[in-house]
């Protein structure tokens, strides 16, 4: 991606002449000051797909209500911090959250035909979940559609750190029924591994803002990352809607409310020392923004 900033120059049309008179100092404020957003949210998340770990794999799917069931931790920490002068800003992104999945949000693949597990552990998986996103905005093009309203699009360049820390239980019951041999067997499995794996992804996205009044504002963001560089593909979409009041001084305390969705495939390893990350992240997101 491309970015171009044009800046103008002025040049004198006359010759300069030596002056006696002294002109009274000004003081002219900055045109284009620092804006500041910060803002602390909760994201209502739900859980689709599989984590690999052991040679095993296990599917989660799990809602929002299954996971505050059996988590420690379903909202986590999550702030956000963005700084803008002019068409360019950076901003930080930050989320923690620990999820535990019971037996009744997951399943085991099983490896061979006739062989049935069923889980018997009341956390078949804990997943511990850090991600701090550090990057840069730059406005390519706005629009102006009235004095209060607008319609702005931004590109966006990051790196999204990952740290996973993955605990499986494969505390299970298992039933062998091969009935061309005349073999039925049960026995019990009770395994236990815990993972600790982090990588940083390169991300490119877009950003647009359609500011409906000096109050209301609505921020749709897309983008994409990994490339093979660290995860093999992750993505993210986001919405949100705000809804702002004027303090003094010119600042805002704006409510927020959207939906967020975040997906990752990594793998690394093989056979017995696979481990696999195939997730999507997803639910609604509600906080508060400071902007000064």
């Amino acid at each position: 991606m491309l970015w171009v900033a044009a800046v103008g120059f002025g040049w004198l049309t006359e010759p300069v002449v030596a002056q006696t008179t002294v002109q009274p100092s000004t003081t002219v404020g900055d045109p284009d000051p620092w804006r500041f957003n910060a803002a602390a949210y909760g994201w209502l998340m739900s859980v689709s797909g599989n984590v690999t770990a052991r040679g095993q794999t296990i599917n989660t799917n799990a809602s929002f209500v299954d996971l505050l069931q059996t988590s420690q931790s379903v909202g986590g920490l999550m702030a956000y911090f963005e700084a803008d002068k002019g068409k360019a800003g950076a901003y930080v992104d930050f989320v923690y959250t620990k999820l535990g999945f019971g037996k009744n949000t997951t399943s085991y693949r099983n490896p061979i035909a006739g062989l049935q597990l069923s889980t018997a552990a009341s956390a078949a998986l804990t997943y511990e979940l850090f991600i701090i996103e550090v990057g840069g905005v730059y406005e390519i093009a706005r629009w102006q559609h009235s004095e209060a309203s607008s319609t702005t699009i931004d590109g966006v360049m990051a790196f999204r750190y990952w740290n996973n820390s993955i605990r499986a239980d494969f505390d299970a019951a298992t039933n062998v029924n091969l009935s061309v041999l005349g073999l039925e067997r049960s026995f019990g499995i009770a395994t236990a591994r815990a993972d600790s794996i982090q990588w940083v992804d390169p991300v490119v996205g877009v950003r647009a803002r359609h500011r409906f009044s000096p109050r209301q504002e609505l921020t749709v963001r897309a983008d994409i990352g990994g490339f093979g560089l660290g995860s093999q593909f992750s993505w993210q979409a986001v919405g949100v809607y705000s809804y702002a009041w004027e303090l003094e001084g010119g600042q805002k305390l704006a409510a927020l409310l959207g939906f967020r969705a975040l997906g990752v495939n990594y793998s690394s390893g093989a056979g017995t020392d696979a481990l696999s990350i195939n997730e999507t992240f997803y639910g609604p997101v509600f906080g508060i923004s400071y902007r000064f």
